[in-house]
């Protein structure tokens, strides 16, 4: 069985998480370091090949009030790039407060963490929430 991958895009990185193979637990994987489109995109896909993945779960910046803003065209930019290069199912999650929660959790946690490790954890969290929901086990 395929696992399902979850991206958190920010500007200079992307944070990458993997469900496991029942698509009930997802974990942050790795950071790509942002170059530029056509690189980041072959990246992505590499590790979607590397792990068997059979679907891939965006995180899109929803401002508090539903609205989209510059932050989310950025990521519609970026999935419509990646959705030409590869028939894999693209499926957006609703991703307010991900970065937040995952500071918050390294805090509570004791880790200090830099930044990279936010946006794989911050994917994670993304992808958990997709599969959460998906399962009905919200």
């Amino acid at each position: 069985m395929g696992r399902t991958m979850g991206l958190d895009i920010g500007d200079s990185r992307i944070g990458v998480a993997l469900s496991d193979p029942l698509g009930i637990l997802a974990s942050p994987l790795t950071i790509v370091s942002r170059d530029d489109i056509e690189a980041d995109i072959a990246a992505i896909l590499a590790i979607a090949s590397q792990h068997n993945v059979e679907s891939i779960v965006i995180g899109l910046p929803i401002n508090m009030d539903g609205s989209e803003g510059g932050q989310a065209a950025k990521v519609r930019d970026f999935t419509a790039g990646l959705q030409q290069r590869t028939d894999l199912p693209v499926i957006f999650q609703d991703e307010r407060l991900s970065t937040v929660e995952a500071m918050r959790l390294f805090k509570e946690a004791g880790k200090t963490g830099r930044g990279t490790r936010y946006d794989a954890a911050a994917a994670a969290l993304i992808l958990q929430s997709y599969l959460d929901e998906k399962s009905g086990g919200n």
